[in-house]
């Protein structure tokens, strides 16, 4: 039987940044195996969700919705007691409003073309129940309409299930932090007049809410990914709670892979910010030739890195269902002959 105990810390970290050095590079090496059908559905599916991303990551700005979200964070905030003076809640409230505005502008291009993406890109690398095909072969041909609309339906209500679920992270995450600071003021700590322990409190704030949603995120994308995976067999709330069983014991592990592709993703965005939105800003609102070439190049990379994301998940969740299946063999009882006296 196999030993069991608690690993030190630092070996489980570093048993974890190893689990994820093998996931990434198998998902590199997959994705470069079947690297002209990813392609394909970056720029058939994932590009039209990529540009609205990105268009409404520039729009929202002057958008009358962020406006608005930020009038009555801002409310919220001053009735709960928060500090006004805090830089902490300022980029927080400006970040909320931001995402909020972003998320209603991109909801229609969500629900139909990222969610048709996740599910070729996992119909292509999942293993089929009865004459699985080599690899090779099953990378190198674009899914079946079939398969991709089969697990279209519970997609979409695992998608709008992770948004409640996202909005409940949020409100925990801002109840801790109304009553971390409520109890500062019944111990008499002032934290308008104390600037270090407005900071101080203000940095605890912010490791306790990234946290918070850093692991809600990881856990609705592994849904999305599990109620892809299982052809729609899962959907909703089933599949939230698969994501959590397979997830448990390999957070960091989760956090460790989506940070390259959430990185990618950041650095294409502040492109598109830097060499498309501030240009037309100087032209006076054109958009020239050059500049549009410039958006369509960078929006097909941001599509890239969205395909290369979920690819990393799918093979994620391969893994977390090897290893489940690994242990529950080891936990069987072993086969032992019949008794002869």
């Amino acid at each position: 039987m196999r030993r069991t105990g608690v690993l030190p810390r630092g070996r489980s970290a570093a048993a974890s940044m190893g689990r994820a050095r093998k996931v990434m590079r198998a998902s590199v090496s997959a994705f470069f195996d079947g690297y002209h059908c990813f392609t394909s559905v970056a720029a058939l599916l994932a590009l039209p969700f990529s540009a609205a991303a990105l268009a409404a990551s520039a729009a929202a700005p002057s958008s009358a919705l962020l406006h608005g979200v930020a009038f009555r964070l801002r409310a919220v905030f001053a009735a709960a007691g928060f500090p006004s003076d805090s830089a902490f809640f300022s980029l927080l409230e400006a970040k909320l409003s931001q995402t909020v505005a972003a998320f209603a502008f991109a909801l229609p291009f969500s629900l139909t073309f990222l969610l048709l993406a996740k599910a070729a890109v996992a119909a292509m690398l999942r293993d089929d129940d009865h004459s699985p095909p080599t690899r090779r072969r099953r990378l190198n041909v674009l899914p079946p309409c079939a398969a991709v609309a089969r697990a279209y339906p519970a997609l979409v209500a695992t998608h709008l299930f992770n948004a409640f679920v996202m909005l409940s992270a949020n409100a925990a995450a801002f109840s801790l932090l109304l009553l971390g600071f409520g109890a500062a003021d019944l111990l008499g700590v002032d934290a308008a007049s104390r600037p270090r322990t407005s900071l101080a409190l203000s940095a605890a704030g912010a490791a306790v809410y990234s946290l918070a949603i850093g692991v809600a995120t990881v856990v609705c994308n592994l849904a999305a990914i599990a109620a892809a995976m299982e052809r729609g067999r899962l959907a909703g709330h089933a599949a939230a709670l698969r994501a959590c069983v397979l997830i448990r014991g390999r957070v960091s592990t989760a956090l460790a892979l989506a940070l390259p592709t959430n990185l990618a993703m950041a650095a294409a965005e502040a492109l598109f910010q830097l060499r498309v939105v501030a240009q037309r800003q100087r032209d006076g609102g054109r958009l020239r030739p050059g500049v549009a070439g410039e958006a369509f190049s960078i929006a097909y990379i941001h599509a890239l890195c969205v395909v290369l994301e979920i690819v990393v998940g799918c093979m994620f969740y391969r893994s977390c269902t090897k290893r489940e299946a690994d242990e529950m063999r080891e936990l069987e009882p072993e086969e032992k002959g019949d008794f002869q006296a």
